[in-house]
C-alpha cells in the first residue's frame, strides 16, 4: 500500500491516506478526505507542503509519499441552512422563551 500524508492548515494532526496505485488523482484525495471527515457543503484547497504549490486540475497526480495542507473553502452555489438567529430572520417553528 502507497500513502500520501496530508494536515487541515488550522490543525495540529497529520493524517494518512491509504490506496493501492502509485499515484492518486486530486479528485480521487479530495473524496477520500470529505468521507473521512464527513465534511459537507465545501470544497478543499490543496497544496504542497514543500513546494507551497497548490493543485487545481483535479486530474492531477499526487505522488505517493507526498505530504499537502488542505483548508476547507465554502463550495460556491451550496445552500446552507443558517442558524437560528445568524441572519436577522428566524425558522417559522422557533420558540421564544418565556419571560
Amino acid at each position: 500500500m502507497t500513502h500520501v500524508h496530508y494536515k487541515f492548515f488550522s490543525a495540529v494532526n497529520n493524517y494518512t491516506a491509504l490506496f493501492d496505485w502509485p499515484n492518486i488523482t486530486l479528485m480521487d484525495l479530495k473524496s477520500y478526505i470529505m468521507d473521512r471527515e464527513k465534511l459537507r457543503f465545501s470544497d478543499l484547497q490543496v497544496t504542497d507542503a514543500q513546494t507551497k504549490q497548490e493543485y487545481k486540475d483535479d486530474d492531477a497526480l499526487i505522488p505517493r509519499g507526498s505530504s499537502v495542507i488542505v483548508r476547507r473553502i465554502p463550495r460556491i452555489g451550496a445552500k446552507v441552512r443558517p442558524s437560528p438567529g445568524s441572519c436577522g430572520k428566524e425558522p417559522a417553528d422557533f420558540n421564544h422563551p418565556k419571560r
